[in-house]
C-alpha cells in the first residue's frame, strides 16, 4: 500500500492512497463467490453460474460489495500508517476501483499540534473556609421569613427537624461552609484551566466544534421545552441559540484538546473520564498557596 499525506492546514490533511495485488483480487473473488451462491441466469442452476458470466452480468454488484468493504479497511490502515489523529469521518474523492487496484483521496480533520508550555507547577491559591455568625443569622432570617415564623427560636428549629435553635445554626454553618467549598473548588479548577490553556492559540477542528455545539443546542432545547417553551418558538430561535452557545462550545473543545495533549504526554489512559483524570494530575502537581 502506498500512502502520501499533504498538509492542507493545521487541522486538515489530504491522504492519497493506492493499493493493488492480492488484497484487491481476493476481495473480488470473495464478492463473486457471495453473489454466485444466489445468482440466477438462464441455462444455469442457482449457485452454478460460471465466473465469466458473473463478471459480465453482475460486475456492478461485485464492485459495490468490494468498495463497501475494502475502502474503509484500506483507509483505516492508511491512517494508522501515517500516524494521523483523526477526529471526524473522512471526505473521499477520486475513488477508483477495478479488479487489480484501488486508489482514492481522503480529506480528514485531525487534532491540531498544541505547543504546551510548562503545565506542572501551575500556581493555585486556596483560601481557608470560614463562616461567621452574621452569615448564619442572615440565612436563619431568610428561613424564618419563608416559613412565616414569629421568631428564630427552638420552635422554628423543631419544625425543621432540629431539637433546638443552636443545632439548626450548626447545620446552617455546615451548609454555608459546604457551599463555599464547592464555589472555591470551581474557582480553583477554573484558575487551573486558565493557567493551562489561557495563552494557547490554535485552530479548532470544525467537526469537533459542530458536534459539541449540536450537543449543547439539543440539551438547551430540551431544558427550555421542560420549562414550557413551545416547540415552534424553539425552532424559530434555534439560529440565535446556536450563535449564543458557540463561544462556549469552542471553549470546551479547546479545553478537551489541551487536556488530551497532557494525557498523551503523561501516558494517562484515554477514556470517558480523561478530563477529570488530567485535572486531578495537574492539581497534584500544582504550586499551591494557602491564604487565611
Amino acid at each position: 500500500m502506498k500512502t502520501e499525506t499533504k498538509k492542507v492546514d493545521s487541522t486538515i490533511r489530504e491522504i492519497t492512497v493506492a493499493v493493488s495485488g492480492e488484497v484487491v483480487k481476493n476481495k473480488f473473488d470473495s464478492a463473486f463467490k457471495q453473489i454466485g451462491t444466489q445468482a440466477k441466469y438462464p441455462g444455469f442452476r442457482t449457485g452454478h453460474v460460471p465466473r465469466e458470466i458473473l463478471e459480465k452480468k453482475f460486475y456492478a454488484a461485485a464492485h459495490e460489495l468490494v468498495l463497501k468493504e475494502l475502502l474503509p479497511e484500506v483507509y483505516n490502515k492508511a491512517v494508522e500508517q501515517e500516524k494521523l489523529d483523526v477526529v471526524a469521518l473522512p471526505e473521499f474523492s477520486d475513488v477508483k476501483l477495478d479488479q487489480s487496484a484501488l486508489s482514492f483521496k481522503a480529506k480528514v480533520d485531525v487534532s491540531p499540534e498544541i505547543k504546551l508550555g510548562e503545565y506542572k507547577g501551575i500556581k493555585l491559591e486556596y483560601k481557608r473556609i470560614s463562616v461567621d455568625a452574621d452569615e448564619v443569622n442572615r440565612n436563619l432570617e431568610t428561613i424564618k421569613e419563608s416559613r412565616k415564623a414569629e421568631a428564630a427560636d427552638d420552635d422554628l428549629a423543631r419544625s425543621l427537624g432540629y431539637p433546638e435553635i443552636a443545632e439548626l445554626k450548626k447545620a446552617l454553618e455546615r451548609q454555608i461552609a459546604l457551599r463555599k467549598e464547592n464555589q472555591q473548588r470551581q474557582a480553583v479548577e477554573s484558575a487551573l484551566l486558565e493557567g493551562l490553556s489561557g495563552k494557547l492559540d490554535f485552530k479548532l477542528p470544525q467537526p469537533l466544534v459542530d458536534r459539541q455545539l449540536n450537543d449543547m443546542l439539543r440539551q438547551t432545547k430540551m431544558d427550555l421545552a421542560m420549562k414550557g417553551v413551545p416547540a415552534e418558538k424553539l425552532e424559530a430561535e434555534e439560529a440565535e441559540l446556536r450563535k449564543k452557545l458557540e463561544p462556549e462550545a469552542r471553549t470546551q473543545v479547546k479545553m478537551y484538546l489541551v487536556l488530551s495533549e497532557v494525557a498523551r504526554r503523561e501516558k494517562i489512559e484515554e477514556d470517558e473520564h480523561l478530563p477529570r483524570k488530567v485535572i486531578e494530575f495537574l492539581m497534584k502537581n500544582a504550586e499551591w498557596k494557602i491564604k487565611d
